[in-house]
């Protein structure tokens, strides 16, 4: 089974489309934090970042935008914003854990096309199933698109090797009861939906556009 300890065991380091990434999704944060303690800006800037880049569904219908290009670029901005500390170092631990496995399998360019593809895929989702009022934001659609994927290429290699699927659909339970304990610890305000369609994403991009390497042998293993 794929482990993302492995490929952080193999280099000794940490690949640096991990680090680019982290840095991409910590500063705005850090910038936002300085914002709300005035130490730089105003206090307005982080209520105004929500207003102007995160995914809005009442802008799908007939909310007016703030600009032109809003109700597309939310599709893509919302994930490089947060909840504050707390809600960006949380995704950054499961970045930590998620991003070696798929850039191990995949590469950098696959890692950062499954990203994308699971911020697109959460958005979507969340798009078509929320009817929430409120702003959602934060890479949770991404990082559950990198565990689609990872659970993905899992179940490839399980069939190869005539192994249990029960491990793979183990870890698909544990997401579903993370998703559970996460909505009721926040009053209903997680956005499964997002996390749903980012997994989806990841699961389809591992299973049909880059499926696992890894030969199949030829006859089952003894």
């Amino acid at each position: 089974m794929l482990d993302g300890r492995e490929g952080l065991r193999r280099g000794g380091r940490v690949p640096l489309v991990l680090i680019w990434l982290a840095v991409f999704l910590t500063l705005p944060e850090l910038i936002l934090q300085a914002a709300d303690l005035g130490l730089i800006g105003s206090a307005r800037w982080r209520p105004l970042a929500y207003q102007n880049f995160a995914f809005w569904v009442g802008l799908l219908q007939d909310w007016r935008p703030n600009y032109a290009l809003q109700p597309y670029a939310m599709f893509v901005t919302y994930s490089v914003l947060h909840g504050g500390l707390g809600h960006l170092v949380g995704n950054l631990a499961a970045l930590a854990v998620l991003g070696p496995i798929v850039v191990e399998q995949a590469g950098p360019r696959g890692f950062l096309a499954v990203w994308i593809l699971s911020v697109l895929g959460g958005a979507v989702a969340f798009g078509l199933l929320s009817s929430s009022p409120q702003p959602m934001v934060g890479a949770s659609g991404a990082l559950f698109g990198l565990a689609g994927a990872w659970l993905a290429w899992d179940g490839q290699e399980a069939r190869r090797l005539r192994a249990p699927l029960w491990p793979v659909l183990g870890r698909m339970a544990g997401l579903v009861l993370l998703n559970g304990v996460l909505w009721v610890l926040q009053g209903g305000q997680l956005a499964w939906e997002t996390h749903l369609g980012g997994f989806a994403a990841g699961w389809i991009w591992a299973m049909w556009i880059a499926p696992s390497p890894h030969p199949i042998p030829e006859k089952p293993l003894e």
